[in-house]
């Protein structure tokens, strides 16, 4: 990973990014340009640019860099379920595997979600090397793994809607699934809004029976 301020023009480089010295970030007014020299068939990746704004995270869409020779690298991330439904209060689990050549690199995982109003997915969750969650093919000799990473949901409401989307970084690579719904299904009024209503319907009572003791003083007072 590189990174820049706002107010600064040097770049930072994190995690090996820049190890070869073939790869150059250049901060500009309103850009962020990465340059790769000499490029290799281990370049192939999906690049991603982001930017922290008011402590939010917005990420562009990726770049796909593909290296001619180097298609044969097996690397694919599925996410288990298109949508859920549940109800507020209700837990779930959301789930993605995915399925890669086994590297010696660390996997980090990444959760975004995109709500309804939000121009760009913010990320909820990260977590680093979770290689441990990963089983080898039991082929003999096959260089494949598949692992899966779960983000529980305990307690929901409405706020938590949305698309739910997992990354993982693994052998030099980034890969998003393509999301699962989360639709919030039943009642929406929230405690406090039950509490006005029955406030209310109090009230409304505790009137009613002031104007029928008016009504029947009233008519006693007649006879």
């Amino acid at each position: 990973m590189a990174s820049s301020y706002h107010e600064t023009q040097e770049s930072f480089y994190f995690n090996n990014f820049n190890g070869t010295k073939r790869l150059h970030v250049k901060r500009g007014q309103n850009s962020f340009n990465l340059t790769i020299s000499k490029i290799e068939p281990g370049d192939s990746a999906t690049y991603y640019c982001g930017a922290l704004l008011i402590g939010e995270i917005k990420i562009a869409e990726g770049v796909v860099l593909i290296v001619k020779g180097s298609e044969d690298k097996s690397m694919s991330i599925i996410q288990q379920s298109v949508s859920e439904s549940v109800q507020p209060g209700d837990s779930v689990t959301l789930n993605c595997t995915i399925h890669t050549e086994t590297c010696a690199g660390e996997h980090s995982v990444y959760w975004f979600r995109h709500g309804s109003g939000q121009s760009h997915p913010g990320i909820i969750y990260t977590n680093g090397d979770r290689s441990g969650q990963c089983k080898k093919s039991p082929e003999a000799g096959s260089p494949t793994q598949s692992c899966v990473y779960n983000l529980p949901k305990m307690n929901l409401s409405h706020s938590d809607a949305g698309t739910y989307y997992c990354a993982v970084a693994s052998c030099g690579e980034i890969l998003f699934g393509k999301g699962t719904k989360l639709d919030i299904t039943g009642d929406n009024i929230d405690l406090n809004v039950k509490i006005l209503v029955l406030l209310s319907i109090i009230r409304t009572g505790v009137v009613l029976c002031f104007m029928i003791i008016l009504f029947v003083i009233y008519h006693v007072k007649d006879l």
